[in-house]
């Protein structure tokens, strides 16, 4: 064992993140935490990383256990390099490289001085027979894998992304028993996620963790920490285990909460007796009825994060793009793109950072003008923009205010409206928490929310750029289940696989100098396809040259041909849907006047069924007719 917690707690005021956490780190252990935003994630990881037991407990470390830690937001020295800022700590061999450095510059700034040459000799024999030549190659060798090529660029010219990279850097490089991620694949593209996860597999240390990249975390722990409601539940396994062994005891949990209720109402029903048997009852048995009372009241208090889909019904004209195009400094971002996004198009945009992906969302959401080309938008769309950084004008606002802003209720595809305090609930903002300033949420909280006073605005086109980010596990979870049902077309820039492959139809990659590919399926699909055509540029193909393969790849959606009779059920198939979405509002309108005639209202139920089915296997017959006719270049 290298670390153990034990009883540990924290509180902000009267909020309880969490208590009596309870476990132990063992060399080869990778854990994961996994929890909603506002349980504590962090403050667990800050916590044990400076060894502070918050409001009680105990952290006890092996005495040679050497911890790094990279937080959200991690502290720099603006002065520093980026290699002397890879080389903070303490060990010797980092200390010789933190003088050899200093060392270099000055030898390299006064060549003819002997005194600082000789100085630079001595420190390089050093590093000689401390192997410190080693550590300073792999650092090189790391910041280069995560995008940073000049090691002597001062911190404070970098991008807060680039310094997060290079504090990332520090702790993957500087020797550690137990290393501490808070967040650490956030503004990662695909490929550098996909070396972290074979680094953090081949090294030998533990591993501590907060991660949304629901891939990275499946591939990569081996041990699952839950926070769920101030308490905490270890899994033994990875995020896909974990899924099966909550939902066990959730259901275990469900079992027992319902055995309470029952007591509870054979209690309640005790001590409802009147004035004179109330006299007769024991004092025990009323404190046992107020302590039982107060665990029924917990279970009630407790949910789950629900969204409902709301939006009104697209025209025929959504978002019709054409030849767009947009440079910057002399750079071509978007180079000729042009697309018709359909009523029900589920898009993913990928591609390295800075190739353009939030210029194009700007462009969409009309928060840019292109350089070239034009946007149109349909009249009856109403665009609902989840932009990378959460905006909150008066950051004193209060939550309900904030939500308020925009809407004060939004109504369901069912007819059920929903009050903007009624929809914070769903999204765990219970009644306290609405009247909070949004500056004292956490910041995955303040996403949550900003998320949902994007869907408060009841849009039918939803530009999602980079939702993954600094939103928990749970809600990206329900955030999915919420696009199934959503009736709209959704474009999403992201780099979080799990997440591609859960929703998106089509894939916009980036490819560099503005050029921007479309392909027809999933984030899973696309990278295979991507990574044949890769395949054929490095050594040809068996059949034909790997130009004729990589243009077979990219024309594969234009070798798809509609029959005339499809084009016939293309043509028809909107007016069909309609006729049964009329046919159903008439048999709602029934249901609710036939009153206490069962016998009726169990036919207009059964129809109703049926007509449900009916419209369920027409709309899905309608999404395919429409990839189908894109495909084969109809429209």
């Amino acid at each position: 064992m290298i670390l153990s917690v034990e009883k540990l707690s924290h509180s902000y005021g009267v909020r309880t993140l969490f208590k009596d956490v309870t476990f132990n780190i063992e060399m080869g252990d990778k854990i994961g935490i996994i929890g909603v935003n506002g349980t504590g994630k962090s403050t667990l990881l800050r916590d044990i990383a400076r060894g502070e037991a918050g409001d009680g407990g105990r952290i006890t470390a092996n005495g040679s256990c050497v911890i790094e830690y990279l937080p959200q937001n991690p502290d720099h020295d603006p002065q520093a390099t980026v290699l002397e800022q890879v080389f903070q700590g303490d060990s010797p061999q980092l200390e010789l490289l933190r003088r050899y450095e200093r060392a270099a510059a000055l030898a390299a700034a006064d060549p003819e001085n002997s005194a600082l040459q000789s100085r630079l000799l001595e420190l390089q024999q050093q590093m000689d027979s401390a192997y410190a030549w080693q550590l300073e190659s792999e650092a090189k060798a790391v910041l280069d894998q995560l995008g940073i090529s000049d090691f002597n660029q001062p911190m404070a010219e970098l991008s807060g992304g680039q310094r997060k990279r290079v504090a990332l850097a520090g702790v993957l490089v500087r020797p550690s028993d137990l290393l501490i991620l808070d967040e650490p694949t956030n503004h990662m593209d695909n490929e550098t996620v996909a070396w972290l996860e074979q680094l953090l597999l081949k090294r030998k240390g533990a591993l501590l963790m907060v991660t949304h990249d629901r891939y990275f975390f499946d591939r990569v722990v081996n041990r699952t920490l839950e926070l769920d409601g101030g308490q905490c539940y270890l899994y033994t396994g990875n995020y896909s285990l974990f899924l099966q062994k909550r939902e066990e005891r959730r259901q275990s949990e469900a079992a027992a909460a319902q055995r309470l209720r029952n007591v509870y109402r054979r209690e309640l029903a005790w001590i409802s007796r009147g004035a004179e048997a109330r006299r007769t009852k024991s004092r025990e048995r009323i404190e046992r009825f107020n302590e039982l009372e107060q665990e029924v009241k917990k279970i009630s208090a407790s949910g789950e994060l629900e969204m409902s889909s709301a939006g009104s019904r697209l025209g025929k004209t959504v978002v019709e793009c054409e030849h767009l195009g947009l440079d910057y400094n002399g750079v071509t971002y978007i180079k000729d793109f042009s697309y018709i996004l359909l009523r029900n198009d589920r898009v993913g945009i990928v591609g390295p950072n800075g190739s353009g992906k939030t210029t194009l969302m700007d462009i969409l959401a009309g928060k840019l003008v292109p350089d070239r080309g034009s946007v149109q938008i349909g009249q009856t769309v109403r665009i609902g923009y989840f932009s990378q950084h959460s905006e909150f004008p008066d950051s004193e606002q209060r939550v309900l205010e904030y939500i308020r802003d925009v809407s004060d209720h939004i109504e369901t595809n069912d007819g059920t409206r929903i009050t903007a305090a009624q929809m914070l609930e769903r999204f765990l903002f219970p009644s306290e928490l609405q009247w909070v300033p949004v500056n004292k949420l956490s910041g995955g909280e303040k996403r949550r929310l900003y998320l949902l006073r994007v869907l408060m605005g009841a849009p039918n086109v939803l530009l999602l750029d980079e939702p993954t980010n600094d939103l928990d596990i749970p809600t990206l979870s329900v955030l999915e289940d919420y696009l199934d049902s959503f009736n709209g077309a959704v474009i999403a820039v992201s780099h979080d696989r799990y997440f591609l492959d859960r929703f998106a139809g089509k894939i916009f990659a980036f490819m560099g100098n503005g050029e921007i590919r479309q392909f027809i399926g999933d984030y899973s699909k696309y990278e295979a396809a991507a990574a044949e055509s890769k395949a054929m540029l490095a050594g040809g193909a068996k059949t034909g040259t790997g130009k004729e393969r990589i243009e077979a790849v990219k024309s594969q959606s234009k070798q798809i041909k509609m029959t005339y009779k499809e084009k016939l059920e293309f043509e028809q198939i909107e007016t069909m849907i309609a006729g049964v979405e009329a046919e159903l509002k008439m048999l709602t309108l029934e249901v609710n006047s036939a009153g206490s005639d069962f016998v009726k209202l169990g036919e207009l139920t059964a129809q109703q069924q049926d007509a449900e089915q009916r419209l369920e296997q027409l709309v899905e017959r309608w999404a395919y007719l429409t990839e189908l006719a894109e495909a084969s270049g109809v429209f």
